[in-house]
């Protein structure tokens, strides 16, 4: 993995507004970056992201299967007791997935470890799958890039894939997000274009302005049933808003599934290093209550030296890096997220695995499954150890 220079298109600017894509600079600062990329060998991307992150999903299905099973695992994963049964049973209906996000740490060297599993409502679809590839062809055609430089991308014609999997030919896709948030409305359009694109007919609707009809459906603002409804909005927010008591009867099939309730708490990394325990491209990573002298897993952490670089505290839910703490192996604060906007949930302790310095920035490395399959990269990197809202999304290719 390197970082190259000269690589920016002079007409990016002007094909990024053409194209819809207005939020490549936000709050004063540029969020789409090209004026670097980064490199890599194919034999890189195949063995030390591709296949580990089709791995480490494999290996959350595993968990999954087994936390459905437990009231106190669940408990522990803050997903409200009236509704766990909601949740264990899309699991068991084998309720279909359509994609989520995988943020690593990756230096080069060793293997990629798992920060986080964004298994809900991951964003920036639009310039991992479209725009990334823009960039490609267009650096390659000006002989920025070699002409034979690839990239792991096969973001949207994967998910159309997807969609002919789940729904049947015809079928209506309702895309929701919350109104006037630009970001959101470009991921849920690149969606529902995956949509069209499988045969599907796709609707967009507010979330504010989704309603229950007298038969306990659920309806759009032109009181059209909602059959199937794609909802970039978190799991925990929607088992908690009225009329959550609804959704288990409403007959809608949902994507995310509810049992993404699950993966897509931070709580679950600690689920899966407690069964998969010594797995190289997983961190120890505990429930707070369980970080402390005399719990046999943590001891062991320590005894093997894992938290020797230090530790990283997370709520169980957050966006945008909110509420993390870095600490140094005693405790003392390295680096923390400025918002507390996620402060009130519960806790996990995670080993500190840092990103790498690439020219005073540090990129996460973003994998995106799709029907359990790694296909797509995407670069966010940030001046901060934490990545947060002001991150820069970076293109990368595979050399030849």
């Amino acid at each position: 993995m390197r970082k190259v220079d000269g690589v920016e298109r002079p007409d990016w600017t002007a094909r990024a507004e053409a194209a819809g894509f207005v939020f490549h600079t936000m709050h004063g600062e540029p969020y789409w970056d090209e004026t670097t990329a980064y490199a890599f060998t194919l034999e890189e991307i195949e063995t030390r992201l591709e296949d580990p992150s089709t791995a480490l999903h494999a290996l959350v299905r595993e968990a999954v299967a087994r936390a459905v099973g437990d009231e106190a695992t669940m408990a522990r994963l803050d997903i409200p007791e009236v509704h766990m049964e909601f949740v264990a049973d899309s699991w068991r209906r084998k309720d279909a997935d359509l994609y989520g996000r995988m943020d690593l740490a990756y230096d080069g060297n060793g293997p990629a470890k798992l920060l986080e599993y964004n298994a809900d409502t991951p964003t920036s679809l639009y310039e991992a799958g479209h725009f990334q590839w823009d960039w490609l062809e267009g650096a390659r055609e000006a002989g920025l890039i070699p002409a034979g430089a690839d990239q792991l991308n096969r973001l949207q014609e994967a998910l159309t894939e997807r969609f002919a999997e789940i729904c049947a030919p015809g079928d209506d896709v309702h895309f929701a997000a919350v109104a006037g948030v630009e970001e959101d409305y470009a991921n849920v359009e690149t969606l529902a274009y995956a949509a069209r694109d499988a045969g599907l007919g796709a609707h967009f609707v507010e979330m504010g302005q989704i309603g229950i009809d007298p038969s306990g459906r659920l309806v759009d603002e032109e009181a059209r049933i909602i059959g199937t409804l794609f909802k970039l909005y978190p799991w925990e927010d929607f088992l908690r808003d009225e009329g959550a008591d609804a959704l288990a009867a409403s007959g809608t099939l949902f994507l995310e599934p509810p049992w993404k309730a699950l993966v897509s708490n931070k709580g679950f990394l600690a689920v899966l290093w407690d069964m998969f325990e010594g797995h190289p491209n997983l961190l120890p990573t505990f429930f707070a209550d369980d970080a402390v002298r005399g719990s046999p897993a943590f001891d062991r952490a320590m005894a093997a030296g894992h938290f020797a670089r230090g530790t990283v505290r997370k709520p169980l839910f957050s966006r945008e890096g909110a509420g993390v703490r870095i600490e140094t192996p005693d405790g003392a604060l390295v680096e923390a997220s400025e918002s507390t906007a996620y402060d009130r949930h519960l806790q996990i302790v995670q080993a500190y695995a840092p990103l790498p310095d690439m020219g005073g920035f540090h990129p996460v490395m973003g994998t995106w499954i799709v029907g359990g399959t790694c296909v797509a990269l995407g670069i966010r990197e940030d001046r901060s150890r934490i990545t947060q809202d002001l991150s820069r999304f970076k293109p990368h290719y595979i050399e030849p």
